[in-house]
Parts: C-alpha cells; sequence; structure tokens
C-alpha cells in the first residue's frame, strides 16, 4: 500500500488512535487495580491490627502481654513479608517474630481509635492503629498496633493484570485494525469505482460516470460528467468547425478557379471572393472559440447577402444559365452575424443551384406565424430540381450524409444551416415546391 494512499494514510490514522486509546486505557485500568488491590490490602491489614489487638492482654501491672503462637503463621516466619510492631509512648513494646532484623517502623501521632494506612520508604503498605486500653486495675495504656506487609503482595497482582491486559489488548487492537482495514475497503469501495469509471473513460470503453454512487459523492460525479460533456462538446465542435471552414471555402475556390482563365477581366471578383475567404476564416475560428450559445446584437441586411451570393453562383454555375426568380424588398434588416447569413443563404442557394435544371426563385415575407409563434423573416429558396425522397429529409440534416452519394459534396451543408437556425431561434422546413415542382426550403426567423 502506498504511503500517499488515502487509506494507507487511514489505516496508520487510525492506528495510532486505536494505540494511544489502548495504552490510555491500560494505565487507567492498572491504576484502578492498583488502587483496588491497596484498598483491599488495607482491608487486609485492618483485619490483622484486630488480630492483634484480641490476641494482647493487659496485666494487672499495665505491662502488654503477647502469646508466643500468632493467629497468622506469618507473623512467626521470619521475612515472611507480614510484620507487626507494638509501641507505647513511642517505644516500641513488641514485634513479631517475622520482623526481626528489621528497622524499627515508627508511626505518626495519632489519638485514640484513629488509624493510617501509608506505604513507607521500604516499600512496605503499613497500617497504623492506636488503641487506649484499661485493665481491670484501672490502669490505662495508650498503644498504636502496626501491622507491615511487602508491596510483593500488590505488584504481583498488578503484574498479572498487565500480562493478561496486554496481552489482550494486543488481541483485540490487531482484530480491530483488521476491521478497520475491512470497513476502509468498503467505505472507500464508491471512490475506486469512480476511478475504474474514468480510467473506462479514458479508455473509450465509457462515455459518462454512470455508476451507482453514495449521495456524498453523486455531486461529484455530477460536476465530473458535467466537465466531461462539455469538454467533449468543445471537441466536438472544434471538429464541425474545421468541416464548417472546409465547406465554406468551397463555393469561393469554385469562384476563383472559374476565373482564372480570365484572371484580368475578373480581378474585382478575385479580390471579392478572397475577401469573403479571410471573412468565412476569421468566423469560423470566433465559432470555434466560443464557449456556449451566441446572441447576435448586429443586424444584417438579407437583400444584400442574397444579391452577392446570387452573383458569385451565377459564375460558378454559368453552363447552367440559372434564371434566379428574386422576389425580395430592397432593404432587410434583421438581428444576426453576417458570417451566419452568409452560411444559411450560402449554403441553402448552393444546393439548389446543385439540383436545379434552369430555375432557382428566391422570395422574402415579413412578419410570419408558425407554430404558434411569430417569426419576423419568412425566406424561402425553391429549384426546379428532382426534389429529396421523403425518406431522406430527416437524414441530410445529420452531419456527413448527402441525398445523393454519387454528387461531389461534403454532406455537412444542411447540417451547419440547420444548427445556426436552431442557434438563432429560427425553424428550417423544407419541402416541395409548388411553383417550380422541386425542393422548397422554408427559413423561419425571430
Amino acid at each position: 500500500m502506498r504511503t500517499k494512499s488515502l487509506s494507507f494514510r487511514l489505516l496508520i490514522a487510525e492506528g495510532l488512535v486505536l494505540a494511544a486509546f489502548f495504552a490510555l486505557v491500560a494505565i487507567v485500568l492498572e491504576q484502578g487495580f492498583r488502587e483496588s488491590a491497596e484498598q483491599a490490602l488495607r482491608e487486609t491489614l485492618q483485619v490483622q491490627a484486630y488480630s492483634l489487638l484480641s490476641a494482647a492482654k493487659l496485666d494487672n501491672a499495665g505491662e502488654l502481654i503477647m502469646p508466643s503462637n500468632l493467629h497468622d503463621p506469618r507473623l512467626t516466619s521470619p521475612g515472611s513479608g507480614l510484620y507487626g510492631f507494638i509501641q507505647q509512648a513511642k517505644k516500641p513494646v513488641w514485634r513479631s517474630p517475622s520482623a526481626i532484623g528489621l528497622e524499627e517502623i515508627v508511626p505518626p501521632e495519632l489519638s485514640a481509635g484513629d488509624s493510617v494506612f501509608v506505604r513507607d520508604k521500604h516499600g512496605r503498605y503499613v497500617l497504623h492503629y492506636a488503641v487506649l486500653w484499661q485493665n481491670a486495675e484501672a490502669i490505662k495504656r495508650e498503644f498504636i498496633f502496626t501491622v507491615a506487609e511487602d508491596a510483593r503482595f500488590v505488584s504481583r497482582q498488578v503484574e498479572q493484570l498487565q500480562q493478561t491486559l496486554r496481552f489482550w489488548l494486543l488481541i483485540i487492537g490487531v482484530v480491530l485494525v483488521f476491521i478497520q482495514f475491512a470497513l476502509l475497503r468498503w467505505s472507500l469501495k464508491p471512490l475506486r469505482s469512480i476511478v475504474k469509471d474514468l480510467e473506462a473513460i479514458e479508455q473509450g470503453k465509457k462515455t459518462l460516470l454512470d455508476g451507482h454512487y453514495p449521495t456524498e459523492l453523486e455531486g461529484l460525479a455530477g460536476n465530473l460528467n458535467a466537465f466531461i460533456t462539455h469538454e467533449r462538446a468543445h471537441l466536438e465542435r472544434y471538429r464541425n468547425n474545421l468541416a464548417d471552414l472546409a465547406h465554406s471555402l468551397k463555393t469561393p475556390l469554385a469562384i476563383l478557379r472559374g476565373c482564372v482563365e480570365s484572371f484580368s477581366d475578373n480581378k474585382e471578383t478575385v479580390q471579392e471572393q478572397i475577401s469573403r475567404m479571410n471573412q468565412i476564416v476569421e468566423y469560423q475560428l470566433q465559432r470555434a472559440a466560443a464557449k456556449g450559445e451566441h446572441k447576435a446584437s448586429k443586424t444584417v441586411d438579407v437583400s444584400i447577402v442574397i444579391n452577392k451570393i446570387i452573383a458569385s453562383l451565377s459564375k460558378v454555375y454559368i453552363d447552367k444559365g440559372i434564371n434566379f426568380e428574386l422576389t425580395i424588398p430592397e432593404q432587410c434588416l434583421v438581428y444576426c452575424e453576417e458570417g451566419d447569413m452568409y452560411e444559411i443563404v450560402g449554403n441553402l442557394l448552393d444546393n439548389a443551384c446543385k439540383w436545379c435544371v434552369h430555375s432557382v426563385k428566391v422570395s422574402i415575407a415579413l412578419n410570419q406565424r408558425k407554430s404558434r409563434r411569430n417569426f419576423f423573416l419568412l425566406l424561402e429558396i425553391e429549384d426546379d430540381g428532382p426534389g429529396i425522397p421523403v425518406g431522406k429529409f430527416n437524414d441530410i440534416l445529420k452531419r456527413g450524409i448527402r441525398a445523393d452519394e454519387n454528387i461531389h459534396g461534403h454532406g455537412i451543408g444542411m447540417t451547419v444551416v440547420f444548427e445556426l437556425i436552431g442557434l438563432l431561434g429560427g425553424k428550417l422546413e423544407g419541402g416541395k415546391s409548388a411553383a417550380l415542382g422541386g425542393m422548397r426550403w422554408s427559413v423561419y426567423l425571430p
């Protein structure tokens, strides 16, 4: 597992937290157990002190008498770890046989009936108990009974607890680490799923993140999908605009080709077409760099555009001797980019000239209503050609598809027209020309 992995970092962090938690638990438990053991030892020493008190006797002279046999055999065995002392007025009057050779334990100042439990400098637990004793002769004596036990009793119990506690805490810690690892694997599975889906998208096996992700990752997946779609749309637009650029230059190049043989007579036409090609290049580059739908803020005279395009196409199709019938106003201003209007009118007229026999009709009507919408302009372009078969109409609006594969072309002209009219908020309709019998295209613009 790599050190930069999120799973590795979480596992290490949780491992450190568990280690600190278990260390704190061990310390608290050991301290609590030690205090409990010390309390139990105090109670035991209290009982030992009571036992010594019950075994002791005070004679008529006020002297303390202790029996040779004590209730606990450890008090009679030297070095047993349990020691007993009796003092009177800070002077030792008795010590158990087990305390032979030990330094006297000096008790603190105590009042009769009081007791104190301490740990001395040698590490022994000591209980001092002060009593006031009166014999039958009414002689009163004050004694301090001291019982001490080595710390081995408590230390042994604490060590046993430590061994048991550390063993089980280690086992529990290892188990919890494995459980945490399994939970991390399960919890981070959606992230791994997103990574795999992104790799599949990169390899072309998928188009979008379409997996079932947790609620917390749905926003991320949605944003990534939006980004992927946006970038894919940009790439598609770049490709389409390059194709559009090539298609847009086709007509000016054809005109230039026809003017080459007699350049001196067509110098003005050549200059006009070169300027037009330069405008086309700039226009298509602007479209390729556009972030989204553009809105026209300029006006263009459709009548001028139509006349210019017809003048150019008359030279391209001079062999056909096409008769152009124009029913258009002297001036017709619409809100549209000039390049867009040249693309729309140029492609429609070029197709009409290509497919017609002898006649092309162009008409403009204003303030028309269609599909419960009001449109400012209706442009109709008709020809006397064979028209488009009914089943082919929707297909030719798709990029790269032509009505007749035997006729030279790129198959993108009508797609460009359809996309531009849609961006302008207009409507494109096709049908049969009632006047000429060929194809009729109707362009509605707001």
